[in-house]
């Protein structure tokens, strides 16, 4: 049985949280839909009216010739695409209602450098059949616990594929969709993020990242959670000054009820302590302070310092099918360019997002006021994301460059880009090309000891 319908976040009895539970999930009769004029996710089948957004009819479900498994880099499904107009600063008042603020005004900041390619539209999005026949079952018993704390009656698949509610209910469902996205069972990387100056120069900081989704656990249920939705290492390897370091992360369901679980061990002092300030707005060092703690993943962590408002769906130019910037071999020299990643290795597309505005509540403290969601209506990353300052102006775009990774399969970010508008910098996270290998995916589960403190102490000093 998927669901233990006598349980909630963290194994906490339903009938002692029944009052918390807000957000109705849906009927069977509408739960019905996914699969027929809905996809397995939630998203409409259907093309768009002028057949610039086409149907989706099944995505990528095995990988293309030549691909050797799980660890290797992924060939283009699409090696005959080519691009079919560029939008710059000559022409991006034509296509202004198709692209988002942040990405407009990259192009008016970069105007003799930043460019869009669009290509053809290609919605290379699926899941296996566990993931989508347990968001089926999500979708009748799937609720929003308090005000987007946390969400009850869901396990192993998207918990909202058909939104419900007032608008600012379905904002929780996106954002919550977006949390808990379908990404893997288990992942290894190496992979480096670098802080790009305004003359180009970086420095790399390179670790090696290990993840267990235990959301998706397959031995597993919601009764088992026990409040976590992934377990998270990494250690730094280089430079130098930070090598050795490491952090541990527990990613609570309930961040209100149980705040997220975090650790570091110095590499100096050979301790292991407590990190508790590891979210919101806290500064992220290896990135130069490009990208705050809730900035990762393009967005991470508690809901509960802002306003949410669904403001419905737009077709959108968003990244996608990103295979050229992430070939094995590739230099980070040709990907990364003195203000922004190199244009003419990307590839961008329409599609249908979901958009979600959160402002800042009164009293509550963050760097961010106000922050627009761009949610691929498909896959549900947050693909783009537009940052506001405390004055109104627009600050920081982040960017998630999608691609599907066929053992998963699925789309998911290949890269994460953070863009600071004001400071005319940029980061970059997910650098692999010149590594070996590139993600290796499995369905193995761990022991959960081994993403304890203990145990980050004892493989950090090896």
């Amino acid at each position: 049985m998927i669901h233990n319908k006598k349980w909630l976040v963290g194994g906490v009895a339903a009938l002692s949280l029944l009052s918390a539970q807000v957000g109705a999930a849906v009927s069977a009769g509408e739960a019905a839909r996914l699969g027929n004029d809905l996809t397995p996710f939630g998203s409409v089948k259907e093309g768009n009216a002028s057949g610039t957004i086409p149907a989706w009819t099944g995505g990528i479900t095995k990988p293309p010739a030549g691909y050797g498994g799980s660890g290797d880099f992924h060939p283009n499904p699409y090696p005959d695409d080519k691009v079919l107009f560029t939008i710059d600063a000559k022409n991006v008042d034509i296509y202004g209602d198709h692209l988002t603020d942040g990405v407009k005004s990259l192009i008016s900041t970069y105007p003799t450098t930043f460019r869009v390619p669009v290509y053809q539209t290609r919605r290379s999005h699926s899941v296996p059949d566990r993931v989508a026949k347990n968001t089926k079952e999500n979708a009748t018993s799937a609720t929003i616990v308090g005000e987007g704390a946390g969400i009850a009656g869901a396990f192993g698949g998207y918990p909202f594929p058909i939104l419900s509610g007032d608008d600012k209910q379905k904002a929780y469902q996106v954002i919550w969709n977006h949390l808990v996205r379908w990404r893997g069972v288990s992942i290894t990387r190496r992979s480096s993020e670098v802080a790009v100056q305004q003359n180009g120069d970086y420095t790399l900081v390179t670790s090696q990242q290990e993840a267990f989704f235990n959301y998706y656990n397959p031995e597993g249920d919601e009764s088992s959670l026990d409040n976590i939705i992934f377990y998270y290492l990494s250690f730094t390897l280089s430079p130098p000054r930070l090598a050795g370091g490491a952090i541990l992360v527990h990613e609570t369901l309930n961040q209100i009820k149980n705040p997220r679980y975090g650790w570091g061990y110095n590499a100096g002092q050979r301790r292991v302590r407590r990190a508790p300030n590891l979210g919101y707005d806290s500064p992220i060092a290896a990135a130069d302070n490009l990208r705050t703690a809730d900035d990762t993943d393009i967005f991470n962590g508690a809901l509960d310092r802002y306003n949410w408002t669904y403001e419905g769906m737009r077709e959108i130019y968003i990244p996608y099918n990103n295979y050229a910037i992430a070939q094995k071999g590739l230099p980070y020299s040709e990907i990364l360019g003195v203000s922004h990643v190199n244009p003419d290795l990307m590839r961008w597309e329409l599609h249908r997002v979901h958009v979600v505005e959160a402002t800042l509540k009164d009293g509550a403290r963050h760097i961010y006021a106000k922050r627009r969601f761009y949610v691929d209506e498909d896959s549900w990353n947050t693909v783009l994301l537009d940052q506001y300052d405390g004055r109104g102006e627009l600050w920081r775009v982040s960017m998630g460059v999608l691609k599907n990774f066929y053992e998963l399969p699925g789309v998911w970010t290949t890269l994460e880009v953070f863009h600071d508008l004001q400071a005319r910098r940029y980061h970059v996270q997910g650098l692999d090309t010149e590594e070996p290998t590139t993600r290796v995916f499995t369905d193995d589960v761990p022991n959960k000891r081994y993403f304890s403190p203990a145990s980050l102490r004892r493989r950090s000093v090896r």
